[in-house]
Formats: C-alpha cells, structure tokens, sequence
C-alpha cells in the first residue's frame, strides 16, 4: 500500500469520527418542542371533569368525547340493571371537545354537550414544575346554554398540579364559576359559586392509570351534594380511554359546581380522548 493510500485512509477515518451522525444533526420532534413528548405523569388534558395542567403544543390539536349514562346503577334490581346492560341502553349527556395550542404553553378551546350547553375556554401554563416546586396553570371559560344564546357562566381558576416523577400527578384548582344559580339574580343570595377541585391521576402500569376527583363549594350556591368522579384509564398511544363513575353529569365547569344529584345515586360513564401529535 502507497504512502498516499495510506494517507488518504487516515484522513477518511478521521473524517468519520469527527462528522456528527445524522440523529445528532437532525433533532426529533421532542428535542424541538418538549411538549410533543409523552408526559407520563400527566397524560391528558382532563381527569374526568376537571383540567390538568398537560401542555398542549403549539399548532397541534386534541379531540374528546365524554358520555355519562342517565340511569342510576342503583336503580331497581341487580337482574334490571343487567337487563339495561348495566346503564348503557339509557339516554346519556354526551360532549364533543375541541381544543388548539394557541402558542407556547397556552391552549384554547370548544366543548358542547348535548342538552346544547356550549363551554368555550382557554388554559396558560404559568410555571412548569420544571422551575418551580409545583406547576400552576390559569383557567379561563364561559358556559353558554341554548347553543350559546340563552344563560351565561363564566369561569375563572387557577390549576395546580404537583407531578410524582412518572407515577402520576395530584391537583388543586380553585375555581370561581359566576352564574350558577338558575333564578334570577336579583331574586336570590348566591348567584355564583366558589370550589376547590381536587384530583389525582396515579400510573398503575405503564398504560393504565386510576383517577378520582371531589370538587366541594366553598362558598356561594351550593345545591345537592358535591360532585365526586373516580374510575381507569387506558393509554394506547396517543388515545386514552376511560371508565369513569360518578355521582352527577357535570362535565363543564358551570354543571360541576353545581354538584351531583346525591351520593345515592351512580352513574356510569366514559371518556375519550385523542391527540393529534
């Protein structure tokens, strides 16, 4: 071999040791945006009702449905709840929720449920638990009855969470909500409402976590008995289905401070959920 070829070798090897490789040249998605990485703490935007503080990447797009079953479980006989497969061939309060990452850490969007109530809201991630001991979310939102033409009730609240590495995460999430009182205003004491909502979503396994929320009235109008939701959740991805039980149908934020029916009655129902990313 020629002392040119040699030469010529030693400088192609240490070329090739010297020229990054292409996944250093070319960073993923999640090294460009953290936030299209799985958060395993926190896996999606909503326990069963209440928000969590789950960040939402700018431009992208996240789909929910939610169901809750109108029979109460503990309605009749265990053979007619059978019967009625348990709840599922009663009617049920359906809502379809669109949401969008506005831009960095801020996320707006659009629930309907099917007794035609419209919730339009948006969420900012104000600290990220990455800087500070706890994340704190603001929250913002107004519901609409009669397709956004009739009662209104706006909202506003602050999220925080408190994530427990990769096991899951807790909440708290004082909520203001005006308007709660259906009678007129100038007819009653309490027209607003005042709750903490309390959460926590914990990762049994890798995919399958365990949720539960209470969210009491502090103050303000305060009927029927505080609304509690608790059931499993399935990640596959980028869906996440759950179960959920509870004793009430609030999926907004004006139903869920005005409570639950009683704790007598349950209601079966689930969560759907889909993003886009």
């Amino acid at each position: 071999m020629t002392y040119f070829v040699r030469c010529t070798l030693l400088v192609l090897a240490l070329g090739a040791m010297l020229v990054p490789t292409a996944s250093a040249q070319t960073p993923t998605p999640a090294e460009e945006d953290p936030d299209l990485a799985v958060n395993l703490a926190q896996p999606d935007f909503n326990l069963a009702a209440l928000p969590t503080n789950l960040r939402l990447p700018k431009g992208k797009f996240a789909f929910r449905i939610t169901h809750r079953f109108a029979r109460p479980l503990g309605e009749g006989d265990f053979g007619s709840l059978v019967e009625d497969f348990f709840g599922f061939d009663s009617g049920a309060l359906i809502g379809l929720e669109l949401r969008y990452g506005l831009f960095r850490g801020a996320q707006v969007g659009i629930n309907r449920t099917s007794d035609r109530t419209i919730q339009l809201f948006s969420q900012y991630d104000v600290v990220s638990q990455q800087s500070f001991p706890i994340g704190i979310g603001a929250w913002g939102s107004i519901d609409g009855t009669n397709n956004f033409r009739d009662s209104y009730s706006p909202a506003l609240g602050v999220i925080l969470s408190r994530e427990l590495g990769e096991h899951g995460a807790v909440y708290a999430e004082p909520i203001w909500v005006n308007n709660t009182n259906a009678e007129p205003s100038e007819l009653v004491d309490d027209n607003s409402t005042l709750m903490l909502g309390l959460g926590t979503r914990l990762r049994l396994r890798p995919t399958v976590y365990v949720t539960a929320e209470v969210s009491p009235r502090l103050t303000g109008y305060a009927p029927g008995d505080t609304l509690v939701s608790f059931g499993v959740e399935k990640r596959v991805g980028g869906h996440a289905f759950s179960i959920n039980f509870s004793n009430g149908f609030g999926t907004t934020m004006a139903p869920v401070a005005r409570g639950g029916t009683s704790y007598d009655d349950w209601y079966i129902g689930f969560n759907i959920a889909r993003k886009f990313y």
